[in-house]
């Protein structure tokens, strides 16, 4: 649209746009996010290319607020500005404007070699969620940049129907922790045969407590029998979340192997595990769990005197009339 066919408030501004001093500039694209005129959503685009990064950003969240699908190819590109403040608001607005139909332009900037706009495009396919995506995010696990294997690993996880991925499996290694963290919570949505085993090992063995206890949720979301005896061991970490969500856990998969830790964990020292184990021992419905469980009904906590006698309603509620304690 030519500046004469505009408001004429609206035009003094767009005309202001290509003005050579910073301080004008920077009024104009202030005031026409102000206007809020979508006569000026193509100045606004092009004072994307602005050479100054301020006057880039506020043109980025006046786009953003018209949510105008003809800024979203613009906006993209800014995804691999130099300038962090930048590609961070073209991220944010772009996570509320992108949809499935701009599913392909992103796997193409993908094969870009830009390494912020990889990790940005990375981040918004979470969002449309399509396994077309796999082909393209499986090369970056082997990437040699730390952030776009943690940054991948993460993205499978959010893909609509992928629930195998043995590629992925070996990011459970990986030298960075900020990346085997990331892996351990993928693997709960996997179902590789691999899984269950890899993510028990990584709960007893893994030098970092973060690892373990991500070991811990993703054994939660699976809850499969065969992690009881990592879990049983788990227990034992020194670490309270891991310990945690490790009770949590053995709530999916109540085994008589886990009474002994679960009782035991009635008196550690950090109530959420108490509570968690209460609750452990509830779907256990072991009667050998009642003292235990009665004597923590005076617990400093109110919460663990709350599951506790939850769980020993819960016990006394699957035995038989007979056998009430």
């Amino acid at each position: 649209m030519y500046a004469t066919d505009m408001d004429p408030e609206v035009a003094q501004w767009v005309e202001l746009l290509r003005s050579p001093d910073l301080d004008e500039r920077l009024v104009a694209v202030k005031t026409l996010q102000h206007l809020g005129d979508e006569d000026a959503i193509e100045p606004l685009i092009g004072a994307l290319y602005d050479e100054n990064p301020t006057v880039q950003e506020i043109a980025i969240t006046t786009l953003w607020e018209f949510a105008n699908p003809v800024a979203i190819n613009p906006l993209i590109e800014c995804l691999s500005s130099p300038h962090e403040n930048v590609r961070n608001e073209a991220l944010s607005a772009l996570k509320e404007l992108v949809s499935t139909n701009d599913l392909m332009k992103l796997l193409d900037v993908l094969q870009v070699g830009n390494v912020h706009a990889q990790l940005n495009v990375l981040v918004l396919l979470r969002k449309i969620h399509d396994a077309q995506a796999l082909p393209y995010i499986m090369p970056f696990f082997k990437s040699e940049n730390p952030e776009l294997r943690e940054a991948a690993v993460i993205t499978l996880r959010y893909l609509n129907q992928v629930v195998r991925c043995e590629p992925a499996l070996a990011l459970a290694k990986d030298p960075v922790e900020a990346v085997r963290r990331a892996t351990t919570l993928t693997l709960g949505h996997l179902s590789d045969a691999e899984v269950v085993p890899l993510l028990c090992e990584l709960l007893t063995s893994d030098p970092d407590w973060q690892v373990r206890r991500n070991a811990a949720q993703s054994l939660d979301i699976l809850a499969d029998p065969a992690a009881v005896p990592a879990l049983v061991t788990a227990m034992d970490d020194p670490e309270w979340q891991v310990r945690k969500f490790t009770a949590r856990a053995l709530q999916k998969t109540p085994d008589v192997q886990a009474l002994p830790v679960l009782i035991k964990s009635l008196a550690d020292e950090y109530s959420d595990v108490r509570r968690d184990a209460a609750t452990a021992l509830g779907k256990l419905a072991d009667t050998n769990a009642l003292p235990a469980l009665q004597q923590t009904l005076n617990d400093p906590d109110m919460d663990v005197r709350i599951f506790s006698q939850r769980a020993i309603d819960a016990i006394q509620k699957s035995q038989p009339e007979t056998s009430h304690v």
